[in-house]
């Protein structure tokens, strides 16, 4: 079960960079507070998972929890860079690690080769030419990278393209990446202390990313509809939750479908009780170049955890808003040789960025307000079918256009 209990009570201070969390083998976690005993709530695990996952009953019965030491979702990452302890930053390093190979946290192909060259040189040692080669990074390159990055094919297609001298750009780009990680001077004698600075370039790399740190839930979307017979269906998402926003990413695509900072929403959620359990975004937005207000609705049984949550990092987000400057201020004065955060995110809007919006790809019910009437958004045609049929000739189509772009809801 992803993410934090917060239905249980408010969660405690966020004052220390790790706490435990119970998970089972479906991914299914619970962020424990101190005064969690995780014996008992590993009795009740059937419960929880009954209660808030879609699982199948034969699955429950089967289920197993695991104690684990995971980030703690409420602390600030500024305070992350303040931590010298190389064990911490070796702990940190690990989860942010294995979140990028999972793809929990999606990434460009270029910040997954720059992350995987840390890694390699942390397991690997510095870069020396010749050595690794290519080839030899094949055999374990999904210990570098995303699993979707590497994928091998298999049969005699894949054994004769195997035979071949080239190597994929998955593994050249990766050794590119490699050679380019920079040494940092000073004491080589202790190994885990050479390797403190690395673990910390990785972290601060997956700073960058606006999802880092959060906490996950599983749920479904609607799709848009497509086609002649408007078909749609579901898509599974996961819900990232941090103390900057609201993601919701596409679990198949591994990419962002909406990302929200807690400003930019507002929220809310139906129990089973009232009809079924989901979360419901709504967020500014355009149909056509009119303005409206936006509605997602995500399917989840962790629809009420996933509100509590919002709530509460909203409560800590304006808690902190009135230090936040200086600290930040006093961050970047006393962190000679870094460079400002501009000079690192515009990365991040390149286009077509696994990290970039696609409202597109949403299916969201759009309104707009007028007075104490509330008008539905007329959905608008591309293209009418037969004037599609009829201007294939000529290489366009002409666009319809309703007389009437609103309609009473």
């Amino acid at each position: 079960m992803d993410g934090t209990e917060d239905n249980a009570g408010q969660p405690g201070p966020a004052d220390r960079s790790h706490r435990s969390s119970v998970s089972s083998v479906g991914a299914r976690e619970v962020q424990l507070k101190p005064k969690h005993q995780p014996y008992k709530l590993g009795r009740q695990w059937q419960e929880l998972l009954l209660r808030f996952t879609d699982a199948p009953d034969d699955d429950v019965a089967m289920d197993e929890p695991s104690l684990q030491f995971r980030r703690n979702v409420f602390f600030p990452k500024r305070r992350e860079l303040q931590i010298h302890d190389k064990e911490v930053l070796r702990l940190l390093y690990e989860e942010a690690k294995s979140n990028v190979l999972a793809a929990r946290y999606p990434c460009d192909v270029e910040d997954c080769e720059a992350l995987g060259a840390l890694v390699c040189r942390v397991q690997l040692g510095p870069y020396q030419p010749g050595q690794p080669t290519a080839c030899a990074l094949r055999e374990k390159l999904d210990s570098f990278l995303p699993a979707h990055l590497c994928k091998r094919g298999h049969g005699l297609f894949a054994a004769l393209r195997g035979r071949g001298t080239k190597a994929g750009t998955g593994e050249q780009g990766l050794l590119n990446a490699y050679s380019r990680v920079k040494e940092v001077a000073g004491s080589e004698s202790e190994h885990e202390a050479s390797l403190s600075p690395h673990y910390r370039a990785y972290l601060l790399k997956c700073h960058e990313l606006p999802f880092y740190g959060s906490a996950f839930f599983h749920g479904e979307i609607d799709k848009p509809a497509q086609g002649f017979l408007h078909r749609g269906g579901q898509k599974p998402v996961s819900v990232a939750i941090s103390l900057e926003g609201v993601h919701v990413i596409d679990s198949r695509e591994k990419h962002v479908l909406l990302g929200l900072r807690f400003q930019e929403l507002s929220w809310d959620h139906t129990s089973p009780e009232e009809e079924e359990s989901a979360l419901w975004l709504e967020f500014d937005g355009d149909s056509e170049g009119t303005p409206v207000n936006k509605l997602l609705k995500v399917y989840s049984k962790q629809a009420e955890l996933m509100s509590s949550l919002i709530e509460y990092c909203i409560e800590l987000s304006q808690a902190a808003e009135p230090a936040a400057p200086q600290e930040s201020a006093a961050g970047a004065a006393s962190a000679p040789g870094n460079s400002p955060p501009a000079t690192q995110r515009p990365q991040l809007r390149r286009q077509g960025s696994v990290v970039c919006s696609r409202i597109q790809h949403l299916s969201t019910i759009d309104y707009v307000e007028e007075g104490e009437q509330i008008k539905r958004v007329k959905p608008r045609r591309s293209t009418s079918f037969f004037s599609r049929q009829l201007s294939l000739g000529q290489g366009s189509y002409t666009v319809v256009q309703p007389t009437e772009s609103l309609e009473q809801g």
